[in-house]
């Protein structure tokens, strides 16, 4: 038998033990996406005779291979309900959150601004995997005056049990809307979106209004734990993937142990676009075996024609293996921009007649099989 020479002792702690690291690996008002190590070790450093949290792999010690470490969530009662939780506050009576953090998920490069948004709702507003929250901004309607501002629906972009793990939050992923004057091509101060400039101006204790939730379009199906399930998202849309990965990857739910396949495609403009990427390529590393990434940047990838390359080339180039994963049951979600679904439509349409089916059969067939998911803005 060969001698084991231990240097030093690592122990996995996951997040919400007794040990209290919940606060301050996971404090949600400084959450960094830069840090990889959601389920952190604790490495007992007998030099500096101190504790730190480093991201760091623990040696497996014996002959079975150990899984990841997941992050420990509650209250487990979340995941008791059969039916998702709809509608429980309604416009004319909105629920008064609160906002705990505000970040901004994009580099100096990309076009415009998207933030991350965690909003505090006391475990008053639960939610499932690919609900919308509504947001009411505070002020006027301009078309009603003395009347609120219409509801903005927004995807929730974390798990019910929010980027705290505890159940008492929720996340949204939002990008400043802007207008530009067709004229100069710059940018218009004058007219911002009401709602997004509202939550990305929001700072740490500022009140909003939530509706909701509501959908139930994009709920992901769980009766089958070795399901297929391909995403496709631009830009924001991404936000509701964000939320089942998590569920699948990051949080160990006792009641949901994923052992299918998840397969995300997202459509950004460049690298510093990108929503998530480090939470992702994680994923990726961590269960090559059940989680596919591609990226789509339009402004720095060619398609095979030599022109931009939009998440519809990414599913033209993987159209065989998509389609044959279709056949066999899997789910296919479509979140982002309307603008998105013409030019994956005619893709698939061209790929369905490339493979001699008829693509309107088969689309009626994937939406009465409930392996369609759309939902776009």
């Amino acid at each position: 038998m060969a001698h084991l020479v231990v240097s030093q002792v690592s122990v996995a702690v996951p997040v919400g033990s007794d040990l209290s690291l919940r606060r301050s690996a996971f404090k949600v008002s400084n959450l960094n996406f830069q840090d990889k190590s959601w389920a952190p070790v604790l490495t007992f450093d007998l030099k500096a005779n101190n504790l730190q949290l480093r991201s760091r792999h623990v040696t497996c010690m014996s002959v079975q291979q150990t899984s990841v470490p997941k992050v420990t969530v509650s209250p487990l009662e979340l995941d008791d309900a059969n039916e998702p939780p709809l509608n429980i506050y309604k416009p004319k009576e909105p629920y008064t959150a609160t906002i705990v953090s505000v970040e901004r998920l994009v580099g100096p490069k990309a076009p415009g601004e998207t933030c991350h948004i965690v909003i505090d709702h006391g475990g008053n507003v639960p939610y499932w995997e690919g609900q919308s929250y509504g947001v009411i901004p505070p002020g006027e309607n301009p078309k009603k005056p003395g009347n609120p501002h219409n509801v903005r629906l927004y995807s929730i972009a974390s798990t019910r049990y929010g980027d705290n793990f505890d159940g008492k939050t929720a996340s949204l992923c939002v990008r400043r809307a802007v207008y530009y004057d067709p004229e100069t091509g710059k940018e218009d101060p004058s007219k911002q979106g009401v709602c997004s400039n509202f939550l990305c101006n929001s700072k740490p204790g500022d009140k909003i209004k939530i509706t909701g939730p509501s959908g139930k379009i994009m709920l992901l199906p769980e009766d089958d734990p070795n399901a297929t399930h391909i995403m496709i998202a631009t830009g924001t849309g991404v936000a509701p993937f964000r939320g089942y990965l998590r569920r699948m990857f990051m949080e160990s739910v006792p009641k949901f142990k994923f052992g299918g396949l998840a397969w995300l495609f997202l459509g950004v403009a460049n690298t510093d676009s990108l929503l998530y990427d480090d939470e992702f390529t994680k994923y990726l590393k961590d269960y090559p075996d059940n989680f596919r990434y591609d990226k789509a940047l339009s402004r720095e990838q060619k398609n095979r024609s030599g022109g931009k390359m939009y998440v519809q080339d990414k599913i033209e180039e993987y159209s065989d293996e998509i389609f044959k994963l279709l056949d066999n049951g899997a789910h296919i979600y479509f979140c982002g921009l309307k603008g998105m679904m013409p030019g994956i439509q005619d893709t698939l349409k061209k790929v369905a007649e490339q493979r001699g089916e008829s693509w309107e059969e088969k689309l009626s067939q994937l939406k009465k099989n409930k392996q369609w998911h759309v939902e776009v803005y």
